[in-house]
């Protein structure tokens, strides 16, 4: 369950926009076509600070614009430009060697897991004009370029190789990979899908050590389950005899990777253990050099996360050296400690020890330098700090369903760029001078400008307004306000059907996702799935409850070591606050969710007080002794430390208090939340006599992203709401 780039946590919330290809004519209808905004593309900063990198439309060169006319000034690479014999037809994504004379491109991308791949990579020498293959001996995963770009260290089968590009060698750092034993570098499937590491190569300043983390996972428990092809397989009937898929996935008390941290010395070719004194069930979320890029910077966390350790390293000495410590009375929020700045003599680090997520400065030697940001409010990202000193942050300072981008000066003060409500989100030139603004809100599609630091208005990049102009008359949220089971006020938003009367009685729809941090109320752009459910006649809810994000960390950690209490009597509470607003039949209220969400309908159906008649899961977790280890123990500890809790967060525990009729869903290869939470579930219902709803999505993974899957899911979800309902 996930969110952001290099901490995502697993339940994540579901981005619902759909795929095409659906055989149905229902041109307004956004989840049977696509109907995303138009984007800009990835805008890459460059080392001068003045201009950016960005791949053309067509997808053969990689251009050069200046932030301050927004025109281009340059190519930095082109396809059909490339001498010698080594050349290639496409490319999936690139990077830029510090001196800007490298470029890694990659292609053949194959996925493994949410995030990780592997590919095939290619070096593009921008002096001469040539291009050369990382290695012939097979695809790579997380290859990640030396600053000089003459080096490319990358992992394959488990193991660590440094390729060098002058000598055309390749040099095998580790030896002892193993599928399923041994990873080097790369991460075990769950601190991919928990903490968001891709991978753990980096190199020294200097370039002549390379540190990794090395997992062990023999003693973790193996998962398996049947792999069917699907229909969107290139040989659907091809498996008369279906394969199965086995890899390691803990379970909330089952042992966890064993994990160290390993420097690799490329001149001696001496590879060290760092001292740390890693117990057995400690994790590692994260390393990086310092930015004098000398002293290796590792976070060391303990099982409950509950204990985060910060440690300077000598990769020479090996030697470790604590400047930073943080415990909490409930979890350590892994989006928050990854808001972390290594800078030349200080670093920057997020904490909510104060009740809000503030930044910190701390020295190299362990002393707070000062508090950078205080007050009610939230800081979500971090984007660094000027040369003048200033710091440029994203905060919920016009509250928790708003994001905006502030600038907090020498002196502390802190100012926003700007000041309007809605979903705001900045990319910065390299030495702040420029950066580019994307903002939406509830009413407006994003809006990508160009804006300069000192407050000006440079170019308009794309405003949408052909998109805005033809899904002006679409449902769309407003936001309002609910009371929660104790009285406390909950963020909510509420879209009216197609054709809206205020003399009509409509069916509701809440939509919900409420896992720990998360949040669906948001003062940002919806155009999705649950817009064709309001098209086909459905007033559709949400609400934000306890546990929920971009409030206080109070409000959050409410949820801690009981799972589904506290969020299930808030959804009810704010579910039945809504069914009496004048156009709401409160007689035909349902639910739907995915994943955690999922899990909330499951509860909420099951609840003595529930008012829905009926409800949709999807993906959901039936009982936390079935999900991994990093994200339950995150919030409930291991069921040894918390049976009480266990017990009375399990969905399928309560099933046979199901009232009205249910749908569930899951894709039968779903690698994170199980199939078997699924068929359990099922099976339980049918052994206590309920009827219920059931759809399989045959070969798909937890987000039902390819084919036309997530097309069938709303045309199920509208098809069972129309036959409980109307």
């Amino acid at each position: 369950m996930k969110k952001k780039a290099i901490v995502l946590a697993a339940l994540g919330s579901i981005s619902v926009s759909v795929s095409a290809a659906a055989p149905l004519k229902a041109e307004d209808y956004c989840d049977l076509k696509v109907c995303v905004p138009a984007g800009i593309g990835e805008m890459r900063p460059l080392a001068d600070g003045k201009t950016y990198s960005m791949v053309s439309k067509d997808g053969r060169k990689i251009d050069i614009y200046s932030y301050e006319t927004g025109k281009k000034t340059g190519t930095l690479f082109d396809l059909d430009a490339v001498k010698g014999q080594v050349k290639i037809d496409s490319f999936n994504g690139y990077q830029v060697s510090e001196n800007g004379r490298k470029i890694l491109l990659w292609n053949d991308v194959k996925g493994i897991w949410r995030y990780s791949f592997t590919a095939e990579y290619y070096v593009y020498d921008t002096m001469r004009g040539t291009m050369q293959k990382v290695s012939e001996k097979g695809a790579q995963r997380g290859a990640t370029m030396s600053h000089d770009g003459l080096r490319i260290a990358y992992v394959r089968d488990n193991n660590i190789f440094i390729s060098n590009l002058d000598y055309r060698t390749d040099i095998a750092v580790t030896t002892d990979g193993e599928v399923n034993k041994i990873t080097n570098g790369a991460p075990d499937w769950v601190y991919e899908e928990e903490f968001g590491v891709q991978c753990t190569l980096c190199w020294s300043g200097d370039d002549q050590t390379l540190a990794f983390v090395k997992w062990n996972e023999t003693d973790v428990p193996a998962y398996s389950f049947d792999a069917y092809r699907s229909y969107c397989d290139k040989d659907p009937l091809g498996d008369p005899y279906p394969t199965s898929f086995t890899y390691k996935y803990p379970l909330p008390g089952y042992p966890n990777s064993q994990v160290s941290v390993h420097a690799y010395d490329l001149n001696s070719r001496v590879t060290k253990e760092m001292e740390l004194q890693i117990g057995k069930d400690d994790y590692i979320p994260n390393i990086q050099f310092d930015g004098k890029g000398e002293r290796l910077m590792v976070m060391k966390l303990n099982r409950d996360q509950n204990d985060l350790r910060i440690f300077s390293v000598n990769p020479s000495s090996t030697v470790a050296t604590q400047v930073y410590a943080e415990q909490s009375k409930a979890w350590i929020d892994n989006d928050v400690y990854n808001m972390v700045h290594y800078g030349n003599d200080s670093f920057v680090i997020a904490s909510n020890k104060s009740g809000w997520t503030h930044l910190y400065e701390y020295s190299y030697n362990g002393r707070q330098l000062r508090q950078i940001t205080s007050g009610d409010f939230n800081v979500t990202n971090y984007y660094g700090k000027s040369a003048a000193g200033n710091h440029f942050v994203q905060t919920t300072k016009l509250g928790a369903v708003n994001r905006n981008v502030a600038m907090i000066d020498a002196k502390g003060v802190m100012k926003l760029l700007h000041d309007t409500p809605g979903w705001e989100s900045c990319s910065f030139s390299k030495d702040f001078t420029y950066y580019v603004r994307t903002w939406s809100d509830l009413n407006t599609p994003p809006q990508y400008t160009v804006w300069s630091t000192v407050g000006k208005k440079v170019n308009d990049l794309e405003m949408n307004a052909a998109y805005a102009s033809k899904y002006a008359s679409a449902p769309k949220f407003e936001l309002t306000k609910v009371k929660n089971a104790q009285g406390a006020e909950m963020d909510a938003m509420i879209m009216k059907p197609a054709g809206f009367s205020e003399s009509k009685k409509y069916p509701l729809m809440m939509y919900q996702y409420n896992g720990p941090g998360s949040q669906e109320v948001t003062n940002k752009w919806h155009l999705d799935g649950l817009n064709y459910i309001a098209q086909s006649g459905y007033v559709v809810a949400a609400v934000d409850g306890r546990g929920t994000g971009g409030r206080s960390a109070e409000w959050m950690h409410s949820v801690y070591m009981h799972l589904g209490k506290f969020e299930t009597e808030d959804q009810i509470a704010g579910a039945n606050e809504i069914a009496k607003l004048p156009y709401i039949d409160a007689s035909r209220m349902s639910l739907f969710g995915w994943s955690y969400g999922g899990y909330m309908t499951l509860m909420e159906m099951t609840a003595e007080n529930t008012p829905f008649k009926c409800g949709v899961a999807m993906a959901a977790v039936t009982d936390w002794r079935w999900y991994d280890s990093i994200y339950t123990e995150r919030f409930m500890r291991t069921p040894g430390q918390n049976e009480e809790g266990y017990a009375g967060s399990s969905a399928i525990g309560r099933s046979h208090r199901l009232k009205g009729r249910l749908l569930i869903m899951s894709g039968s290869s779903d690698d994170n939340v199980h199939f078997y939470n699924t068929l359990k579930y099922t099976s339980k219902l049918s052994y206590e006599g309920h009827l219920f709803d059931m759809m399989v999505f045959t070969g798909m993974d937890h987000s039902l992203r390819t084919c036309n899957a997530r097309t069938q899911l709303y045309r199920k979800v509208v098809d069972f709401l129309d036959t409980n309902l109307k």
